[in-house]
């Protein structure tokens, strides 16, 4: 990889709260996004959980992709990240102290566009330190079972930019058809493309996930669930609605590399089990090239006196 430049780190101006049931388990759930000084990164903090573990959301520290991301171990793991992760990445807001008081982010409507929109309203500063941007010089690609997700160098019309692409295709048979989506990624390109695109799931599978106890208190009006017939009780915001989710949900697990890209990522078929394992890989190069990416991102000892006034933490 290589160095191509650098931009100025952003963080809020102040903190945005987003409250709601969780997707996953329907609990009640509080989000509270802290202003974090420059290389901070993004970390999450369980206040429910005794020492206020602390989880950074690196791709290192995945424990879980099974339909979801999930990041940190046993009763301090945070899951469902990726809405909010994307929501980050995709508007540059570099350093955040994520305090949630549950297991996951609240499900909102599945998609993004509260996230965004606390975001937006909270606003940006920017900040003094420089976060690098790294371009790939050749493709990196990883592929699994017939998904495949890579990274190409970008072309002379987007030398400095990043695309990305997702091409959805569950086979002729499939309830939910063919589609793709390609967008250059920009804080005004993901709020406007991709942003209020909500999480989508067939019909048979959403029976097996309430059967094990997952999204029980959900109904086909709260997030796209797909049928024999078409969608069901409810209407697409979008005609390729599914593939703008999954270019939202694959920013969203990018970010676990702590770094900017430069490039084409295209993926096909791929889920979060796949683009992790990416992320992992561009971590391991942009290191070998030389960028700094600290192992384990923390709390700056200030900030968790004023957000945790005479409580310890600890990493999770």
């Amino acid at each position: 990889m290589l160095k191509m430049g650098y931009r100025y780190q952003r963080t809020l101006n102040r903190p945005a709260i987003i409250s709601g049931p969780g997707l996953v388990t329907g609990a009640p759930v509080q989000v509270r996004l802290h202003p974090a000084p420059e290389h901070t990164g993004v970390v999450f903090v369980r206040s429910d959980r005794p020492g206020y573990p602390v989880i950074p959301a690196r791709a290192e520290w995945v424990t879980s992709t099974q339909r979801r991301t999930t990041l940190g171990g046993g009763e301090s793991a945070v899951t469902l990240v990726e809405h909010l992760l994307a929501t980050l990445a995709g508007l540059r807001v570099d350093n955040c102290v994520i305090e949630v008081d549950g297991p996951e982010p609240p499900g909102l409507d599945g998609s993004a566009a509260g996230f965004v929109n606390a975001v937006l309203d909270a606003g940006y500063s920017l900040q003094t330190a420089r976060r690098s941007v790294w371009a790939v010089q050749e493709s990196v690609v990883v592929q699994q079972g017939g998904a495949t997700v890579a990274v190409h160098p970008a072309t002379d019309d987007a030398a400095n930019e990043l695309m990305a692409t997702y091409i959805l295709d569950y086979g002729a048979d499939s309830d939910i058809p063919r589609q793709s989506h390609t967008m250059k990624v920009s804080p005004e390109s993901f709020a406007r493309e991709v942003a209020d695109c909500r999480t989508f799931v067939l019909e048979r599978e959403a029976l097996t996930l309430r059967s094990v106890g997952v999204g029980r208190h959900l109904t086909a009006k709260d997030l796209l669930v797909f049928g024999t017939n078409g969608l069901i009780d409810n209407k697409l915001r979008y005609a390729n609605e599914p593939a703008r989710h999954k270019v939202l949900d694959l920013i969203g697990d990018l970010s676990l590399c702590g770094v900017d890209l430069i490039g084409h990522v295209v993926a096909y078929r791929s889920g979060h089990s796949l683009n992790v394992v990416l992320a992992k890989a561009l971590i391991s190069r942009a290191r070998a090239a030389g960028a700094e990416i600290a192992q384990v991102p923390d709390v700056p000892p200030a900030l968790r006196r004023a957000i945790f006034p005479g409580r310890r933490q600890r990493v999770a």
